[in-house]
């Protein structure tokens, strides 16, 4: 079966970034599964596997566009400590979620200098180009009930 719109695919994947950096893989894990024309997946990497099938290798070169997007400057911002209400030690790093008026957006510590706090809203991804080693182990047709939730159950139905 080739991968279509409303089909589960389950795929191994290496992603490394332009200077050969490995930035997640799932080897030693199982296969990362998802519905096929969902949008659980980043575009880019959605459109080049399809009309692939079980048992195919490919390489998958990722623009930011198509990714994560570009970087955003607006998304970094500088921010008084006292936000952090109740947060002993803020360190760079550190991983919060803001309430903009877009709604929550996960914020990323990137500095911390005297009592103002620098924060990134973007996507650790955001701006790269992302390349990806993939094998595809398994397609198969969605149950009705996967693709009315949009996203793949596991083998005992669904959580939620």
């Amino acid at each position: 079966m080739q991968i279509a719109q409303n089909s589960v695919v389950a795929f191994h994947y290496t992603l490394t970034n332009d200077a050969g950096e490995v930035l997640d893989s799932s080897e030693g894990r199982e296969p990362l599964t998802y519905l096929h024309g969902a949008g659980n997946i980043i575009p880019g990497l959605e459109k080049k596997l399809e009309g692939h099938q079980s048992g195919d290798k490919l390489q998958v070169d990722v623009s930011p566009e198509e990714g994560y997007g570009e970087k955003q400057d607006a998304l970094v911002q500088e921010v008084p400590r006292d936000a952090f209400q109740g947060v002993e030690s803020v360190e760079p790093g550190m991983q919060f979620q803001a309430q903009t008026q877009g709604g929550p957006l996960m914020v990323t510590v990137t500095s911390v200098e005297g009592d103002t706090v620098t924060v990134d809203g973007n996507h650790p991804l955001a701006g790269q180009q992302l390349n990806f080693d993939v094998e595809i182990a398994e397609v198969r047709e969605a149950s009705a009930e996967e693709i009315e939730h949009g996203h793949v159950h596991g083998e005992d139905g669904h959580e939620h």
